[in-house]
């Protein structure tokens, strides 16, 4: 075989921010989104190691790159992190790598992930390589992190590679056990972007995603426990004993890991407003306790509270990006309307019905 394509989603997180970081090995509850990167691998002479990236999305010549070289701080890091990653396992042609993508930038749905998941799968048909699904998201997470650089966990990887339209992926980040949890049908989920972006691999959020994480790894290490997820609400009057910022670090950590499970409790059971309160208070306690998000991003939420969903939060890294919303589908349309007329400057980036694979767009 000379030549493969294949593609891999977004995702947005329902609940459960910063809480996959190693020294937190928390649980997450992301679900795939219909918006997908598609990659092209084809085979081409020229020596081992080398490779010619391009993508319709860039106004830009095809960019030739070779895996022995460090990172530039160009997007075709990712691209050819995973194909480093790649050649430490087996020997790799020369090949040309072609990309499109339809998975908006920049807003906290994790178009990262979503092109390194692509890559991987398509060399693995190349190869032939009989990589299971948890394996893709592995290579995957090593390029972004090792590589690229990115500060992240294992969430995005695992949820574009292993995810499934209409449910939630309940994954354990420090065992990685995992299992998929239907959404129900009455349900959109709006996600609706603050317009300002961010990048996790370099700039002044990748300084603050670090910072934080030095945090979380100190208070870890001052508590005498492997990981933060471990405690739980009775452990919290041992948050006194640290630092006041740090304290406030471990607390979001360990109150989301358990609002994740609470959440998933209360799908179950069909709980909605259950639901919507928990998503609330992981916005409340990312805004305060984390402090990732921005006024931008607070406005947006506060306007979705204003007309009467609670479920609205900051999703992805935080400092700027996206938020997401549970409307109930019939009141979508007005949910916008009313949301868009308070911040003008957003943008919706989908109403995706949670049971569903299309992308449903309001007018």
């Amino acid at each position: 075989m000379n030549k493969f394509t294949a593609k891999a989603p977004a995702r947005a997180n329902l609940i459960g921010e910063h809480t996959d970081y190693a020294p937190n090995g928390g649980h997450v509850l992301p679900t795939p989104l219909p918006f997908h990167t598609t990659v092209t691998v084809e085979k081409m002479e020229g020596p081992t190691g080398l490779a010619v990236i391009s993508s319709e999305t860039f106004d830009e010549p095809p960019c030739e790159r070779n895996l022995s070289e460090e990172r530039r701080g160009h997007w075709t890091d990712y691209v050819v992190g995973c194909l480093r990653v790649i050649a430490a396992r087996m020997e790799l042609p020369a090949l040309a790598v072609s990309v499109k993508s339809n998975v908006p930038i920049g807003c906290g749905i994790s178009s990262s992930a979503a092109l390194c998941v692509a890559v991987v799968r398509a060399v693995r048909g190349l190869t032939q390589s009989h990589w299971t699904d948890d394996d893709v998201a592995l290579i995957a997470y090593e390029a972004e992190h090792d590589y690229v650089g990115v500060p992240c966990g294992k969430m995005d990887q695992f949820a574009s590679s292993i995810g499934h339209a209409g449910h939630a992926l309940l994954l354990d980040t420090r065992t990685l056990a995992f299992r998929n949890v239907r959404l129900p049908p009455d349900v959109a989920l709006m996600l609706v972007d603050c317009g300002k972006k961010h990048d996790l691999a370099k700039g002044d959020s990748h300084t603050k995603r670090l910072e934080r994480m030095a945090e979380c790894t100190e208070a870890r290490d001052r508590l005498g426990v492997d990981t933060l997820c471990e405690l739980g609400y009775a452990d919290l009057p041992r948050l006194k004993a640290l630092p006041e910022k740090v304290a406030r670090r471990a607390r979001h950590v360990i109150t989301e890991n358990l609002r994740v499970l609470e959440f998933v409790e209360a799908l179950e059971r069909g709980d909605a407003a259950k639901q919507q309160e928990l998503i609330a208070a992981s916005h409340i306690s990312q805004r305060d306790d984390f402090e990732c998000s921005i006024p931008e991003i607070d406005a947006l939420v506060e306007s979705s509270w204003r007309y009467g969903v609670r479920g609205a939060r900051l999703t992805g890294g935080g400092f700027g990006g996206a938020i997401l919303a549970l409307v109930p589908r019939e009141e979508a349309v007005a949910w916008w309307s009313f949301v868009q007329k308070e911040n003008p400057q957003s943008t919706l980036i989908s109403t995706y019905a949670l049971n569903k694979t299309e992308n449903e767009c309001a007018a």
